[in-house]
């Protein structure tokens, strides 16, 4: 792995009215690196990914992206620097095909004509890179999919624009075993092809069966950082409960940079 984190948060601070969402929260991570993000609820993970993803703007703090300082103030932002956010409703529409999904809000013309071929080339590419094989036609709607199946596009969707970072929210959530196996396969092929992703989950299991390194977060803050190797999932869940500050790993300072819109 480079040792320039591909995305790292120094100090980052995010308040609703008197509520501390997020209290000089310090986050990384590394190029090629699948990073999970644990805690229970109302620990700020989802405020977190917001500030990422552009949606929510962060009071303080300092948000580096291939060791460059940016300024993420809209969801359009994130995507031209390559960040893409798969939340737990996955944002498909159920009436129109794989295609169409994966291409909603880009498609491609030709004089003024959608040019399908282009399309249905790319879409089936992606697919095969990411080995999703489950998916019968790229011309299926999606109302058909399984969870696992939608869950599939969703990613592929969100890597297809040269994405760097993948941020999935609960991907497994409302899944069978089988499902959930797929999708738990697909993020670790995420991470061996060179994409850093991170993956928020509340199952541990599926944690540790995708993730190299985990970091938690409780009642707004970092409480620790483990790499995944080395810890226990009792370790993680004290962190988890009782804010137990051990860092397996601890997250290096990155210095100051020019600023990037």
């Amino acid at each position: 792995m480079s040792e320039t984190p591909l995305l790292q948060l120094r100090g980052v601070t995010k308040t609703y009215g008197s509520v501390e969402a997020l209290t000089d929260v310090d986050f990384e991570v590394n190029p090629g690196e699948v990073m999970a993000l644990v805690g229970d609820n109302g620990a700020g993970k989802s405020t977190l990914i917001k500030c990422i993803a552009g949606t929510h703007a962060y009071d303080s703090g300092q948000i580096f992206f291939e060791g460059q300082e940016v300024h993420i103030n809209g969801p359009k932002v994130a995507a031209r620097l390559g960040i893409e956010v798969v939340y737990q409703d996955l944002a498909l529409c159920d009436n129109l095909d794989v295609v169409q999904n994966m291409y909603l809000g880009r498609e491609v013309n030709r004089f003024q004509i959608l040019n399908e071929a282009a399309m249905e080339h790319t879409t089936a590419s992606t697919l095969k890179s990411l080995a999703v094989t489950t998916i019968s036609s790229i011309r299926q709607p999606v109302a058909t999919l399984s969870g696992g199946q939608r869950q599939s596009v969703a990613v592929a969707k969100a890597v297809q624009w040269n994405s760097k970072l993948v941020i999935l929210d609960e991907p497994t959530a409302a899944l069978g075993v089988a499902q959930t196996e797929q999708v738990l396969a697909l993020v670790r092929r995420l991470g061996e092809q060179g994409l850093s992703v991170v993956i928020i989950s509340h199952n541990l299991h599926d944690i540790f069966e995708t993730a190299d390194r985990i970091t938690v977060l409780r009642l707004g803050r970092n409480v620790g950082i483990f790499d995944r190797r080395t810890t226990t999932q009792q370790a993680v869940v004290e962190a988890i409960t009782a804010g137990v500050p051990t860092k397996v790993s601890g997250i290096p300072s990155v210095p100051a940079a020019g600023g990037v819109a």
